[in-house]
C-alpha cells in the first residue's frame, strides 16, 4: 500500500500500575515482532514515535504512541499481538504551534 494511503493514528496506553525501564523494554521488543509479522502477512503499519508518561516519582504510567497504518483495525491488530494495552485510539488532526 503506498505510503499516501495510510492515516495517522494516536494511541494511548495507560497503565492499570506502573511498569520498570525493563517492561517498557520489553514492551518495544514485542511490538517491534508484531510489527514485522503483520507487515511479512501484507500490513502496512508504521511506527513513527512515542512518549512515555510518568507519575510524580518517576514511574512508568503509560505511554502515548503514534503510527501510521492502513487501518484502525491493523493498530489494534499489533497491539493484540504485542500485549500491549488499548486505552484509546484517535485519528490524528492537525498539530498546533507552539512557542
Amino acid at each position: 500500500m503506498p505510503e499516501r494511503d495510510l492515516e495517522d493514528f494516536l494511541i494511548l496506553r495507560a497503565m492499570d500500575e506502573p511498569i520498570t525501564e525493563d517492561d517498557l523494554e520489553a514492551a518495544g521488543d514485542r511490538s517491534g515482532d508484531a510489527l514485522e509479522d503483520l507487515r511479512n502477512e501484507g500490513a502496512d503499519i508504521r511506527w513513527i514515535e512515542s512518549e512515555v508518561m510518568t507519575n510524580e516519582d518517576g514511574d512508568i504510567t503509560g505511554t502515548y504512541c503514534h503510527y501510521r497504518a492502513e487501518s484502525e483495525e491493523v493498530v489494534r491488530e499489533h497491539a493484540d499481538r504485542a500485549e500491549l494495552p488499548v486505552t484509546r485510539i484517535d485519528r490524528r488532526g492537525h498539530p498546533l504551534e507552539g512557542e
